[in-house]
């Protein structure tokens, strides 16, 4: 029986997607909202404990007086990293862990690079740029996606 899959009726499999989904809790506005403010509180952490450290180390210039300056690049590479990697590998980044969510594609595929980089680096930017309305799409939104959502066809889910 390995190996081989099982033929279910087509209504069967309709009434249990139907089932599946009625069940699915999105996560909205608030919760998300929280969870952000403990994620830039690890990515500050993250920037405090190994990046200033290693740049004091290194005798490099911490102060962001410009966009370009090197603790401004460094900073923003920690930020994106840690949104990209935690979404891609966990699908979820520790805040969203300590609140129980998660990031799943709109479609039940599993998370490529192409996805996440589009929801976490470009959506996100967008939603940022526009005075940080693509955010509150969150909470008006039928299934709770925010304009970085809908960019990339994802949804923010509860466990």
């Amino acid at each position: 029986m390995t190996g081989e899959y099982l033929s279910i009726p087509a209504e069967t499999r309709n009434t249990a997607v139907g089932d599946a989904s009625s069940q699915v809790r999105y996560a909205g506005f608030w919760m998300r909202f929280w969870a952000y403010l403990l994620d830039l509180l690890v990515v500050g952490s993250i920037n405090r404990l190994l990046v200033f450290p290693l740049f004091h180390l290194l005798d490099i210039s911490v102060e962001r007086t410009s966009m370009f300056a090197p603790a401004t690049i460094a900073t923003t590479v920690t930020f994106y990293a840690y949104f990209v990697l935690m979404t891609k590998f966990f699908q979820q980044t520790l805040g969203k862990m300590v609140f129980g969510m998660k990031v799943i594609d709109e479609s039940g595929k599993p998370l490529t690079w192409t996805t996440v980089l589009f929801r976490e680096v470009i959506g996100k930017f967008i939603a940022k740029t526009i005075l940080f309305i693509g955010f509150l799409f969150v909470a008006f939104s039928e299934k709770k996606k925010g304009m970085h959502d809908q960019f990339a066809d994802t949804l923010v889910i509860y466990e």
